[in-house]
C-alpha cells in the first residue's frame, strides 16, 4: 500500500489527533518504507490492538519485539499512541515501531512488598477531563490526585462535576472545588447527560485535539462520552445499591472521534491512582506550597510541626495534608529493594535496642 504525500496524510490525520511534531517523526520512515502506514491506537486489546487510518478502524497485532522493548524501558503501547505498521502479505497488520508520544498519563501498582510497577494510561491527550459526580461519589481529596496526575504528565486538567440535577448544594460544591483547586484549573458542573454539557465542553474540543476522561466507576465518563461524540457508542449502567459507587461498565481504554474532529478516550474507572512521579514533581505540581516554602523560618522545613512555617500558616490543613501523603508514597516508590530491606533491619535493630533498654531499667 503507497500512501499519500505527507501533507495530504497530515490533513486526513489530524482529526484524529496528528500534531505536526509527529508527522515530522513519521515522514523519514514513511519514505524509506512505501508498505508502512502511520495508525493510531484506538484500543488496547488482550491478543491485539484496533488501530484507525483516518477512514475507518482495522484490527493490529503487535510485534513481540516492540512489546519488549517498551516492556524493558517499564513503558507500553496504549491507547492514543501512534504507530507504524506494515501489512505481512496475508491480511494482517503488525505494528513495529511507536512514535515517541508528547503526553503520557501513567499511574503505579504496588504490590504491597518490593514491586512498583508502572502502568500506561493514555498517550497523546492534550486535556484530561476529570469526572467526579456530585453524588456519593464527591470527594475532593481524590480529585486533587487526579489534577496532580494530570499535571505532572503535562496535560490540560479541567474539572466535571457531574449529576449536577441530582445535587441540591451543586453550585456550592463547584466552589468549593474551585477554591481548592485555584483559578489555574477550570471546574463545571453539569449533567452529562444533556447537549448543554457538549456546548460547555467545547473550548477544549477543537478539531485536532484529544481529551480523555478519567475518574472512578460511575462518576458519568461513559454518558459523557456518548454525550460528546453523540453516539451510544460507550454502555452505560447504574449504581450498585447500597453504597452507590458505579459498576464497571467501561472495561477497556477506547478512543472515539467526534462529529467536530476532536478525539475522546473513555476509560475505565481508577478506585485507586498511585502517581507516577518523585518528590520534585510534586514539588512543581503544588507550585503554592513550593512558593510558601521559601517564606519559612528554616530552610528544611518539612512542614508538619516547626516554628515558623509560613505554609501551614497558609495552606488549608486538608489540602497540607494530601501533599505530604502524595510525597510519602513518591518517596517510597523510588525506594529499591534493597534499600527498603535495609531500612527495614535498621527499625528492627532500634527495636531491639529500645526493648533492651526497657528491660534493663526494670533490672
Amino acid at each position: 500500500m503507497i500512501e499519500p504525500d505527507p501533507l495530504e496524510l497530515f490533513h486526513r490525520l489530524r482529526r484524529w489527533g496528528l500534531k505536526p511534531v509527529q508527522m515530522q517523526a513519521a515522514a523519514a520512515a514513511l519514505a524509506a518504507d512505501p508498505k508502512a502506514v502511520l495508525l493510531r491506537v484506538t484500543q488496547v486489546q488482550r491478543e491485539g490492538l484496533l488501530v484507525h487510518d483516518g477512514h475507518g478502524e482495522r484490527p493490529a497485532r503487535l510485534l513481540p519485539a516492540l512489546r519488549h522493548a517498551l516492556h524493558d524501558e517499564a513503558d507500553a503501547i496504549a491507547c492514543g499512541d501512534w504507530v507504524l505498521a506494515r501489512d505481512d502479505g496475508h491480511g494482517t497488520l503488525w505494528a513495529y515501531a511507536r512514535l515517541p508520544p508528547l503526553t503520557q498519563l501513567a499511574r503505579r501498582l504496588h504490590d504491597g512488598r518490593d514491586k512498583v510497577e508502572r502502568v500506561v494510561i493514555v498517550s497523546n491527550v492534550d486535556t484530561a477531563l476529570l469526572v467526579m459526580g456530585l453524588d456519593g461519589d464527591f470527594n475532593p481529596r481524590r480529585l486533587e490526585r487526579f489534577v496532580a496526575l494530570a499535571r505532572m504528565a503535562g496535560v490540560e486538567p479541567v474539572v466535571v462535576l457531574t449529576k449536577a440535577d441530582q445535587c441540591a448544594d451543586a453550585p456550592a460544591r463547584q466552589q468549593a472545588v474551585a477554591a481548592l483547586l485555584g483559578p489555574a484549573v477550570p471546574v463545571l458542573a453539569l449533567d452529562a447527560r444533556m447537549p448543554a454539557a457538549a456546548a460547555a465542553l467545547a473550548p477544549w474540543l477543537p478539531e485536532g485535539h484529544t481529551v480523555v476522561l478519567a475518574g472512578s466507576s460511575g462518576a458519568g465518563k461513559s454518558t459523557l462520552t456518548n454525550t460528546l461524540t453523540g453516539e451510544a457508542v460507550a454502555d452505560t449502567g447504574g449504581q450498585r445499591r447500597g453504597d452507590g459507587r458505579g459498576r464497571h461498565t467501561t472495561t477497556v481504554r477506547t478512543l472515539h472521534g467526534t462529529a467536530q474532529g476532536a478525539c475522546v478516550i473513555d476509560t475505565p474507572g481508577l478506585r485507586t491512582l498511585r502517581l507516577d512521579g518523585d518528590a520534585e514533581a510534586l514539588d512543581a505540581v503544588f507550585d503554592d506550597i513550593a512558593t510558601l516554602a521559601a517564606r519559612c523560618r528554616f530552610r528544611d522545613c518539612r512542614h508538619e510541626d516547626e516554628p515558623g512555617c509560613a505554609v501551614r500558616e497558609a495552606v488549608p490543613a486538608a489540602r497540607l495534608k494530601n501533599f505530604h501523603k502524595l510525597q510519602r508514597e513518591a518517596r517510597r516508590d523510588q525506594v529499591t529493594a534493597l534499600e527498603r530491606k535495609a531500612e527495614v533491619a535498621q527499625w528492627k535493630a532500634r527495636a531491639r535496642q529500645a526493648r533492651a533498654r526497657i528491660a534493663a531499667k526494670r533490672g
